[in-house]
């Protein structure tokens, strides 16, 4: 009886020996760890101008009283990937700004990146890599209506950055393939400089316009749209005059910055409206399509000799009336149509 116990403890210690073995045998399989995945390890481009031959960066003018670099984006808090299969169908995924793993299906991918972080931007047809765009929200000004009213009138886009990735194909595998990209600025900073002559001190408020700028950016390549929009903003009352940071996608039509450089045949129009201490308005109107030119993604605008003359701020000169708001008169925002 002991013999046949051993015997039968024998066979079933070899049948679990062998279990295991067949098990550990199947971990160790290469075939049931491959799959296809994506490391993508992120950069940021942080340019908040392109250089059409103005040469900001190497001759950036102490009078403009803040530093080159201090105009630079930041990096955001995250990127938002979207993968275009050989089906034509698409699938979204975030990661955090410094990049990540992105699963996928094996097969032929095209890969669209751009920051998740916007507020104002809009994005369209992103079903369709070749159609995506991102445009931005309507806001509108009656004072400035009034006078303008052949174009939409828009906020300013928040920081958008994107990338294309045209061609990748996803292979099953035991870890990961890494892919080192830029993610590049699609909105651009132009700080816009009123400078004033003689009469700024019967300025309370300041807000401007700027005419005939890209309505829209395609993400695929950078290129900007044929549509214009105006871009309505705020500006900063400073010791010289005014002052605003303003984001754009750039000037109409224009390609991304790898292309050949193109000549807008876009006129742009600078606007500026100030409220008097006495709660008078001024407006000021300039043509700027000769510093666009030169300055299609970003740049410096300046607009000098302006004046507010005692006549027509009403002899209220250091008469200081607590103006906080334009009243009735301040801005809308939209929902896109």
């Amino acid at each position: 009886m002991d013999k046949k116990r051993i015997i039968f403890l024998l066979l079933l210690s070899g049948t679990l020996l062998l279990g295991g073995c067949r098990k550990e045998l199947c971990y160790d399989h290469d075939h049931h760890g491959l799959r296809p995945r994506l490391l993508l390890q992120s950069d940021w481009e942080q340019e908040w101008e392109r250089d059409y031959g103005m040469a900001w960066q190497d001759n950036w003018p102490d009078r403009h009283g803040i530093h080159y670099d201090s105009l630079r984006p930041e990096v955001p808090s995250g990127i938002a990937a979207f993968v275009f299969h050989e089906d034509g169908s698409r699938t979204e995924r975030h990661l955090p700004s410094e990049g990540g793993e992105l699963a996928m299906s094996e097969g032929e991918k095209s890969i669209l990146l751009h920051n998740d972080d916007t507020r104002y931007i809009v994005f369209g047809d992103m079903n369709i890599s070749t159609a995506a765009s991102a445009t931005t929200r309507t806001r509108t000004r009656s004072t400035y209506s009034e006078e303008h009213a052949d174009e939409t009138t828009v906020n300013a886009p928040d920081m958008l950055y994107g990338a294309w990735i045209e061609s990748y194909t996803a292979t099953p595998s035991s870890e990961p393939d890494s892919l080192n990209v830029t993610l590049r600025p699609l909105v651009y900073t132009y700080l816009i400089r009123y400078e004033f002559s003689a009469g700024l001190e019967h300025v309370t408020l300041a807000r401007g316009a700027l005419s005939g700028m890209a309505r829209s950016v395609y993400l695929q390549n950078g290129q900007t749209s044929q549509e214009t929009a105006t871009i309505l903003f705020d500006c900063e009352l400073k010791e010289y005059g005014v002052e605003t940071q303003l984001t754009s996608f750039g000037i109409p039509a224009f390609p991304g910055d790898h292309y050949v450089m193109r000549q807008s045949t876009q006129s742009q129009g600078l606007n500026l409206e100030v409220m008097l201490k006495n709660g008078k308005f001024k407006t000021f109107e300039f043509d700027v399509t000769d510093q666009l030119a030169s300055q299609p993604r970003g740049g410096v605008i300046t607009v000098s000799d302006l004046t507010v003359t005692d006549d027509e701020a009403g002899g209220d000169a250091g008469f200081n009336v607590d103006v906080e708001d334009w009243g009735k008169y301040e801005d809308i925002e939209l929902p896109l149509d």
